[in-house]
Formats: C-alpha cells, sequence, structure tokens
C-alpha cells in the first residue's frame, strides 16, 4: 500500500507499517475503537474508513438479510444504515438492525408474525395500520378476558455468544382499561423447555403510582405515636424493580422487559418469549401491539459472558 504509518523505534529508525497491517489490526476491535484510532493519522482514518474493516464488523450472513434495494456506496455507510434504521424482511413480518456498539443482530418480530389468541376475531381485536408503526399493521385489542401473545424464533438467526433480552413493544389507546390491578405473566426460554416466568404490569401509570406506599410515621415521645392516635401516615419511596414497569423507548413506543437469554451459538431450536394473562379472567383492552424486540444486551460485553 502506497499510504504508511510511521514512528520512531529504539535507536531513531522509522518504522513504517502498511495500511493493510493498520486495516488488519482495526478488523479486531470495535466500532467505536475503528472511530476513535481514526483520529491517530492519515494512515489510520484512511483504513478506518476501508471496507475491509467495515466488513468485519457486519455480521455473518448479512448478506441475504438485506434487501436488494437498499442503497449504499460503502460498507461503513451501510453499518450506520442498519443501526439508525431498520430494514424489513421475511416480507414485511420481521423487521433486521444492528446494535450500534457491536454490530450484533436485533429483530423485532411483528404483530403479525406473532401467535395471538383470538386475533382472527373483530370482537376482540383488530388490524390497523398507524404512521408511528415500522410495519403495515399492529394489533390493537379491544377487549378480552385472556391475553395470550406469543413470538419464536430460530437461534441460528441470533448473534452467537451473545446474552438478548426481549421486550413487548406497545402503546396504550384512549380508554385503555383492566391492566392497572393484575400484573401479565412473561417468560423467555427455549421452545420445549420451561422459561424463566416473572410478572410486570403493563399500565405505566400504576408504576409511579407504586414508586409510594403508605407506613406509619415515628413515634413521638415515650409510648405515644401520635400518628396512630391521629390516623396519620406518611408516604415514602420504594424501590420497585424497574423491569417491572413500561419504559417509553426513543421511538415513543412503550416497551416492557419479557426475560433474557444468551445464545452460545451452534445450537438447533427456537427461542420463545410470551406475554400472558389467563388466570384472572378480567377484561381488559386498549392496547396497541406492534410487536416483540430481540436485542442484545449492551450492558454484558463479550468478554464478561
Amino acid at each position: 500500500m502506497e499510504s504508511e504509518f510511521s514512528e520512531m523505534a529504539g535507536g531513531g529508525r522509522e518504522v513504517t507499517i502498511p495500511q493493510d497491517c493498520v486495516e488488519s489490526i482495526l478488523s479486531r476491535t470495535s466500532p467505536q475503537d475503528a472511530c476513535s484510532l481514526s483520529l491517530v493519522s492519515t494512515t489510520f482514518k484512511s483504513a478506518a474508513e476501508s471496507d475491509a474493516v467495515w466488513e468485519s464488523f457486519l455480521p455473518p450472513g448479512y448478506e441475504v438479510l438485506i434487501p436488494s434495494s437498499l442503497c449504499f456506496s460503502t460498507k461503513k455507510e451501510l453499518y450506520r444504515r442498519l443501526c439508525e434504521r431498520p430494514v424489513l424482511i421475511d416480507g414485511g413480518r420481521k423487521s433486521f438492525s444492528l446494535e450500534r456498539g457491536s454490530g450484533k443482530k436485533c429483530y423485532m418480530l411483528s404483530a403479525r408474525d406473532l401467535f395471538i389468541v383470538w386475533s382472527d376475531t373483530p370482537t376482540y381485536w383488530r388490524w390497523v395500520s398507524i404512521p408511528e408503526s415500522r410495519f403495515e399493521e399492529v394489533a390493537e385489542l379491544i377487549s378480552v378476558c385472556r391475553l395470550e401473545i406469543r413470538g419464536n424464533i430460530t437461534l441460528s438467526m441470533l448473534s452467537p455468544m451473545t446474552r438478548y433480552k426481549a421486550y413487548l413493544v406497545f402503546k396504550k389507546t384512549t380508554g385503555a382499561y383492566g391492566f392497572d390491578i393484575h400484573p401479565v405473566e412473561v417468560s423467555v426460554g427455549l421452545v420445549g423447555n420451561e422459561g424463566s416466568m416473572k410478572t410486570a404490569y403493563l399500565d405505566a401509570e400504576r408504576g409511579g403510582r407504586q414508586r409510594y406506599q403508605i407506613v406509619p410515621r415515628r413515634r413521638i415521645g415515650r409510648g405515644f405515636n401520635r400518628s396512630r392516635f391521629f390516623g396519620l401516615h406518611s408516604s415514602v419511596p420504594t424501590s420497585p424493580s424497574d423491569d417491572q414497569y413500561p419504559k417509553v423507548r426513543v421511538d415513543g413506543w412503550l416497551e416492557i422487559e419479557l426475560g433474557e437469554f444468551f445464545n452460545e451459538g451452534g445450537v438447533d431450536g427456537e427461542l420463545e418469549m410470551s406475554v400472558l394473562e389467563v388466570k384472572f379472567g378480567r377484561w381488559k383492552g386498549g392496547l396497541l401491539i406492534q410487536g416483540i424486540e430481540i436485542r442484545p444486551d449492551p450492558c454484558v460485553s463479550d468478554s464478561s459472558q
């Protein structure tokens, strides 16, 4: 390569590093590291912009996932495009994107790609199109006494040696009801095996109310409790688990964590995610279901797994 990186070695000798060697070094780092190292010299900058480096950051098999209509001039541009704007795959039933920091695969299963009990009964559910959704249709819950939503994804579609988390992505409509008292049961696990089950509330407002609880005030004076005498209590903050209630996403939708799964890779099977409320028979309605998203946990690095 014509472009070389020079530095002074011991004895005052100048050592040059060919650009292709720099590209090989950067390919073994991360996208964030490559961008930072591009500031070292013009050679590093040129190497950090090369297709060879950014090809190494793209996941294996990405070519079959992106549509032929997707336009890009460099592999770096393609990487950024897949991080910022998910592309629709599988006939528009799923979306595919990359996690910016690692380049690992992210998916969202659309509501049409999920198993939703009674979704074909207009009395209970209806299918609508809204501009805020990345998919052509979302499922609108009219009214049910039994909520059952399940989604499956093949393990081979996920990045290996990666801890994933799954989230239900939804919105509340005006007049939503029935989710403020009983929680739903959520789980993530391999098909055929019992997944880890936990409870969560789909009512974000209930989460705010639950952050405070009523407790008696301390006693004042020996043997005398003013709160008990006058029937007074005070509210103090509690510390509920953050994943028990929905959080607002950057795109304006709500999400609730369903669980997590470590994908070792090289294993056949399917991952199943579920959201259930089938025990209490309470009627509920007023949700828009966009889908279930599966994405890497950014808080867990490869070295820690």
